[in-house]
């Protein structure tokens, strides 16, 4: 059976990232796109066209989308990236977009919700909110791409923490090399 995700896109620098977990994930299970209007801005700034993928798209204030609904089955949800301000949203269970609520249910019914962080330096509030996340059952990342593979292009850095995603998803990809000591 076909696996089925949920990708979020809030508006944090990085959407390179969502970008390229979307070209993989699109190919591979039922997606299900939620790009908010500052993440559009972003996009725009950034140069990345977020449309024209083989998924569903919901937009963001749509609480009748089939994600807003615990009673929807899907596999988990990626957040790529996530703002601080989804963050704090996530992390206090404020569930005022279909991306908040979408992370709410997978939060609530425990399926797989992973954010990946682009911020930096962090606040003391940021790192509250992280952790809450991660006592909520979320799984928090930080799009830190690691350098032992001896990246030579930004795809090679992207393509190497979009891997991470795809694995915490559980899902079989090609990206990057694997460590081997």
């Amino acid at each position: 059976m076909k696996k089925e995700f949920v990708v979020g896109v809030t508006g944090a620098s990085g959407v390179i990232y969502a970008h390229r977990l979307l070209e993989v994930l699109c190919d591979r299970a039922t997606v299900h796109i939620v790009v908010s209007d500052v993440a559009r801005q972003i996009a725009a700034i950034e140069r990345v066209d977020l449309s024209g993928f083989d998924a569903i798209y919901a937009d963001n204030s749509d609480f009748a989308a089939d994600i807003a609904s615990g009673s929807f089955r899907y596999d988990g949800m990626a957040i790529v990236p996530c703002s601080m301000k989804t963050l704090a949203a996530v992390s206090n269970g404020l569930a005022d977009n279909l991306i908040a609520r979408a992370a709410d249910v997978c939060l609530k019914e425990r399926r797989p919700l992973l954010l990946l962080l682009r911020e930096m330096p962090l606040s003391r509030v940021h790192l509250k909110n992280m952790l809450a996340a991660d006592e909520a059952g979320a799984t928090v990342m930080v799009a830190s791409p690691p350098f032992y593979q001896h990246p030579k292009t930004i795809d090679d850095l992207v393509d190497m923490v979009v891997a991470r995603v795809l694995d915490h998803l559980g899902v079989e990809h090609r990206l990057g090399t694997r460590w081997s000591g």
